[in-house]
């Protein structure tokens, strides 16, 4: 694995599957990247998107928080799941 996309997310739903979007069509080969969702305690639909499309892609990991740790809390939580050579922070 080559790298991890982490996304902390609050309350994203009207711009999430846009951003998922986004990372797919970068041009990474499948097997170069992981994508580490942290779901911080949305109250939207955020966390139905993230599952859907966590469904059609075995590289999705979602770690749900049931409070809102604030960005900070979410790196961290993504950097301990992490297992790229390399991390990225997409927020």
């Amino acid at each position: 694995m080559l790298l991890s996309i982490i996304v902390p997310i609050y309350n994203q739903e009207k711009y999430l599957t846009r951003c998922l979007d986004s990372i797919y069509n970068q041009g990474l080969r499948e097997d170069d990247f992981e994508l580490l969702l942290i779901n911080d305690g949305s109250t939207d639909n955020s966390l139905a998107i993230l599952k859907k499309f966590a469904k059609q892609d075995s590289r999705i990991q979602i770690i749900n928080h049931k409070k809102n740790t604030k960005t900070a809390g979410c790196r961290n939580d993504g950097l301990d799941a992490a297992t790229g050579e390399y991390v990225c922070f997409l927020d």
